[in-house]
């Protein structure tokens, strides 16, 4: 009788960190890696990589499944479908929000949260909190849940029933600095945005087009030096989530300059969409990709590209939310075609982030492959306390891996494994895309097919962020 040395091993893979990449076989052991090398023993199973990129699985940051939102609206993604998805896409971990209401207490946005994930995911998961209502019961409670595991936060600077005053976001940054956690800001202004709105309300326009027009830029970069300058005031690093463009993205470089710990975030739909796929005159068709910050100009583009190449953003994440467009549930509450400022805001793109970031970004050569797996799962395991048990290709981490396939595609929402009716990415043209994913040593999807389990998945209780401070604006996190 044969006895193997592990439960599973990989062949001839050409694999990929942060900082390295080697040719090696990886053992899997009771799903962790157990041995790198060449020539190691057998695995009760063996896949022979045959010289294919062999990176870690992905680490989603940033996506949105199964949140509280007012009726009619309801997000298509539960935690089944959203994990899912996200595994036919090689992400292998999870963060989406649990969302606290005005009034509720965050141990119970907490709990409610959990009994939504229960038994439902595929792949392992944690949760940051998005604080609404920070009475004083919630900055009482908010101390022992970092404790607990729940090491990250968001906050909003817009929308009327989630947004914080600049007195609000102090308090809770200074809680911040004393637990050491990340505190993550959406920075728009919302006195300008609404100012904006309605005078395009005035003028009836009202097509989703005008959703762009009412958060220009400046909106955005404004926001972006309050929240700054709260940062510095308060002493605790914050990270600034979908950056948008080149005026946001100044601000960023120029606290980087001063000394300032500055971490952030951006995402596909600034650099795939343009404002010209919000639509025009009064096609609602554009309604798909309303989001917030919109998407900017083609040539904003080329800023974001090199931001994620010279370093001045830290993480790619996909703020995955997903609405359905033809849906009384969705874009069209009610099965109206309503105005622009009633629009749920929110693209889906779990399962295209990192297909896109590779074809394009490193396939195209404006990233290295190192720097592709800093973004995608490495720095995201950093920022939110996964490190290093997830994020790399070392012993002792989760064989969370994939192994990439470059065989030309097409990107269809009819091969999409969300509950989504439609991809804003649709029709375009990928290089490569994850043949395989592992999760924990245990194949999950295989090149088109969904292999995982409903509720697999392990809720992930996590540490303190382990980045390094960045203080010049061209210094990469290594």
């Amino acid at each position: 009788m044969t006895t193997h040395t592990f439960d599973l091993v990989i062949r001839n893979a050409h694999a990929a960190t942060a900082s390295d990449t080697f040719k090696c076989d990886i053992g899997i052991q009771n799903g962790q890696i157990a041995q790198l090398g060449l020539g190691i023993a057998s695995g009760s199973k063996e896949i022979d990589a045959q010289g294919a990129w062999v990176t870690p699985g992905g680490i989603d940051g940033h996506c949105h499944l199964d949140e509280p939102v007012p009726p009619p609206l309801r997000m298509a993604d539960n935690f089944e479908t959203g994990t899912r998805s996200a595994a036919c896409g090689g992400t292998t971990t999870i963060i989406p929000f649990a969302v606290q209401r005005k009034g509720q207490s965050l141990r119970e946005a907490v709990s409610n949260y959990h009994d939504r994930a229960q038994d439902l995911a595929c792949i392992d998961y944690g949760f940051h909190m998005i604080i609404t209502d920070p009475s004083e019961q919630v900055l009482h409670e908010l101390p022992g849940l970092i404790d607990e595991g729940y090491t990250s936060f968001k906050m909003y600077m817009t929308y009327e029933d989630m947004k914080l005053n600049d007195h609000q976001i102090l308090d809770l940054l200074d809680i911040a600095r004393t637990k050491n956690a990340m505190a993550m800001v959406h920075a728009e202004n919302a006195d300008c945005i609404e100012w904006l709105t309605r005078r395009l309300e005035q003028q009836e326009r009202t097509s989703p087009r005008y959703h762009a027009h009412s958060r220009p830029m400046l909106v955005e970069r404004e926001a972006t030096h309050r929240a700054i300058s709260l940062s510095e005031l308060a002493g605790a690093p914050i990270m600034i989530v979908h950056v948008s463009g080149k005026e946001a993205m100044d601000q960023i470089r120029w606290a980087r300059n001063q000394g300032i710990t500055i971490y952030a975030e951006t995402c596909p739909q600034y650099l795939f969409l343009t404002e010209q796929d919000l639509g025009c005159d009064d096609h609602y068709e554009g309604a798909r990709c309303v989001c917030s910050p919109p998407p900017r100009d083609k040539n904003n583009q080329q800023f974001v590209w090199q931001g994620l190449s010279d370093g001045l953003f830290t993480i790619f994440s996909s703020d995955h939310a997903p609405f359905s467009y033809d849906s009384p549930e969705g874009k069209k509450p009610g099965g109206k075609q309503v105005p622009f400022r009633r629009i749920p805001n929110g693209i889906p793109g779990l399962e295209t982030r990192l297909a896109l970031l590779f074809s394009y970004g490193v396939l195209d050569g404006r990233l290295s492959i190192n720097r592709f797996v800093e973004l995608t799962s490495t720095n995201p395991a950093k920022a939110y306390g996964l490190h290093p048990k997830k994020g790399t290709i070392a012993i002792g981490a989760d064989a969370d891996l994939v192994i990439w396939s470059e065989d030309p595609q097409t990107i269809q929402n009819i091969n999409l494994h969300h509950a989504v009716d439609y991809t804003p990415y649709e029709g375009i043209g990928l290089r490569a895309a994850p043949g395989l994913t592992l999760s924990r040593g245990q194949i999950v999807y295989d090149h088109g097919t969904f292999k995982g389990a409903v509720g697999q998945g392990r809720f992930l209780r996590r540490t303190a962020p382990t980045l390094q401070p960045i203080h010049s604006p061209g210094s990469e996190n290594r």
